[in-house]
C-alpha cells in the first residue's frame, strides 16, 4: 500500500510539469497578450547605453524543445500579470526578485509553492523593495493585490498548487471560483467548480440553441452559473478570432 501510495503521489506530482497548454491557450485563459507571454518565456532584448541585452525567461517551460505550458508554468502566469499589469515592475526586477525567492526557497517555481503565500511572498516584496526603492505604501499595495491573486489558487497536502480558479471578466478583483483548471481533472481543461463538467460542453449545448434555463435545468445549476460559463467560453472564441 505504501508503495502504491508514493508511487501516485509521484504521478501526480509529474503531471503538473507535462506540457499541455499551447501558449494560445494559456493566453485566453489568463488574459495575457500572445506577445507578452512569448516575452516571459523567451526572454526579449533591450537596449542599454553600454549596447544590447537580454531579459532571461521569467518561466522555465517543461522542454526546450516544446512550446507547450505546463500547468505549473499557467500559474506563474497567473501571478506574473498581476505583478507586471497592475504595477508596471520592469521584468528585469521581478526576474531578479525571483530569483532570491527561488534561492532562499529552495525550488525553481517559487510561485506554485505554498510557502510563497507566506514567506516567499515577504521575501519578493523585501527583495523588491530594495531594487526599485519602493515605499512602503506601495509595498502593501502589491501586497494586497498579491494576497488577492493567490486566493485565485488551491494547494494540495504537497504544498503544491492543483487548482487554478481563473478570471472569466478581465479584471483583477474578487470574483466567484466558477471556473476551474486543474491536471488532475478533465485532462486539465476548464472545468465547472466541484464538477468536473468541462466548459466546453456547456457552450456546445448553447451554441445548439439551447437556453441558459434549459442547460441550468439539465444540470441543476442556478442560470447565472451557465451565463458566467458561457461568457467564459465567449471571450476564448472572440480572442481566437
Amino acid at each position: 500500500m505504501l508503495e502504491t501510495a508514493l508511487s501516485t503521489t509521484k504521478w501526480e506530482q509529474k503531471i503538473y510539469h507535462i506540457p499541455a497548454y499551447t501558449v494560445a491557450d494559456a493566453s485566453r485563459y489568463l488574459h495575457i497578450p500572445i506577445p507578452t507571454l512569448n516575452s516571459w518565456l523567451k526572454g526579449r532584448p533591450y537596449t542599454t547605453a553600454s549596447g544590447k541585452k537580454e531579459f532571461a525567461p521569467l518561466i522555465d517551460r517543461p522542454s526546450p524543445q516544446l512550446s507547450q505550458l505546463s500547468f505549473v508554468n499557467l500559474v506563474e502566469a497567473h501571478v506574473l500579470r498581476v505583478i507586471r499589469k497592475e504595477h508596471k515592475i520592469s521584468l528585469e526586477n521581478v526576474h531578479v526578485a525571483l530569483d532570491y525567492v527561488s534561492d532562499q526557497l529552495g525550488t525553481k517555481h517559487p510561485l506554485i509553492r505554498k510557502e510563497f503565500r507566506t514567506d516567499g511572498t515577504n521575501l519578493f516584496l523585501d527583495h523588491l523593495g530594495n531594487l526599485i526603492n519602493a515605499s512602503q505604501k506601495g509595498q502593501l499595495a502589491i501586497k494586497n493585490i498579491l494576497d488577492n491573486l493567490l486566493t485565485r489558487v488551491e494547494w494540495d497536502e504537497q504544498n503544491i498548487v492543483n487548482k487554478l480558479f481563473p478570471y472569466i471578466d478581465n479584471n483583477i478583483k474578487e470574483e466567484p471560483k466558477i471556473i476551474t483548471i486543474s491536471p488532475v481533472i478533465s485532462f486539465g481543461k476548464p472545468t465547472i467548480t466541484g464538477t468536473g463538467i468541462p466548459t466546453r460542453v456547456i457552450a456546445d449545448l448553447y451554441r445548439a440553441g439551447d437556453s441558459y434555463e434549459k442547460i441550468a435545468d439539465e444540470y441543476d445549476f442556478d442560470p447565472s452559473i451557465i451565463a458566467k460559463v458561457i461568457q467564459f467560453e465567449s471571450s476564448l472564441k472572440q480572442k481566437v478570432a
